[in-house]
């Protein structure tokens, strides 16, 4: 059976005869004339099917069914009553949910950070964190399920067809097991070094950053020793404890200390024809579908900007 929908005058006058258990003053706290009240009493109950309130000359009580409805109704009538400045607050932005996927090196420091700050101005405005590598971030775009992504990627190489904000650049340094004959150089021979195993992401999850560092090894006439690959940072640098090889990861990761596990700066070699080889770096990035931006997502976009002082969005232009 379908229930009837009650206006919110009629609750409004519900809860004047309720807390003034008198029709006549019920009324005048309500600007009207109290037969209009009584009638829309009568027809509430009739339109509930239950007896909200018990009349006598003398006096007028709320029943049970009244007293349990009235909680409720106030309830009601408040959240009501706070609708426009909460749709106001929602088109500001200060109202929301922000579905928000990251990779590992950006939870070492900045995003406890800023959830911690962001929470304090926008308190209202729900984060929603998960951990993904870049390529399960794309299918969670392509899904509709996320908002925004923290990306790690080789400089410029952001991923196409999504705003970017440029959040930090960072070089890539050498983890080596802590009984490495490297490591205590300081810093690293290259050349030595690249002759070594080497623990790396698979190239599926960050395949700008895969490339560069395989390029490093091309332009010092090397080839890239795989010993091991691993999804996650931390995971690349237990590896590296455990002995399996070497691995180039952002500077970020020194942050994680691991037992085992040294980090090191590589120097500088020159390469085929005695030119120059630069060591790769990386940058992350803050991402979201422009189209789909709402005020919330809009509002830690520009949280996250001031916090980097980086000036606008980019259109990343090459795969990541």
């Amino acid at each position: 059976m379908k229930e009837a929908l009650i206006d919110l005058r009629a609750w409004r006058q519900f809860v004047a005869v309720a807390e003034e258990l008198h029709f006549g003053r019920a009324a005048l706290r309500l600007h009207m004339t109290q037969p209009p009240v009584t009638q829309a009493i009568a027809q509430l109950e009739k339109t509930l099917g239950v007896v909200l309130f018990d009349r006598t000359r003398r006096r007028v009580a709320l029943t049970p069914a009244g007293e349990a409805l009235l909680p409720d109704v106030r309830d009601l009538l408040a959240r009501a009553q706070a609708l426009p400045a909460r749709a106001r607050a929602a088109a500001a932005g200060q109202v929301g949910r922000v579905r928000i996927a990251f990779v590992s090196t950006v939870g070492f420091e900045q995003l406890p950070a800023w959830v911690r700050e962001f929470r304090v101005l926008c308190p209202e405005v729900a984060l929603e964190l998960v951990e993904a590598t870049g390529d399960v971030q794309l299918e969670a775009f392509a899904r509709g399920e996320i908002d925004a992504g923290l990306m790690l990627h080789s400089p410029g190489a952001a991923p196409p067809g999504l705003a970017r904000l440029l959040v930090e650049e960072e070089a890539l340094v050498l983890a080596l097991p802590a009984q490495h004959r490297l490591a205590r150089a300081r810093p690293v021979p290259l050349a030595e070094v690249l002759a070594e195993p080497l623990v790396i992401f698979p190239r599926r999850i960050l395949p700008s950053l895969h490339d560069a560092v395989f390029a490093l090894y091309h332009a010092a006439g090397r080839t890239p020793q795989v010993a091991q690959e691993a999804i996650q940072m931390q995971t690349i640098v237990n590896l590296v404890s455990g002995g399996i090889g070497v691995a180039w990861v952002p500077h970020s990761v020194m942050q994680f200390r691991r037992a085992g596990v040294v980090y090191r700066q590589a120097g500088e070699f020159k390469g085929v024809g005695r030119r120059r080889v630069a060591l790769p770096a990386c940058e992350t990035s803050l991402v979201w579908p422009a189209q789909a931006a709402h005020p919330a997502l809009a509002r830690f976009v520009e949280f996250v900007r001031e916090r980097t002082g980086r000036a606008g969005a980019k259109q990343g232009r090459r795969g990541a």
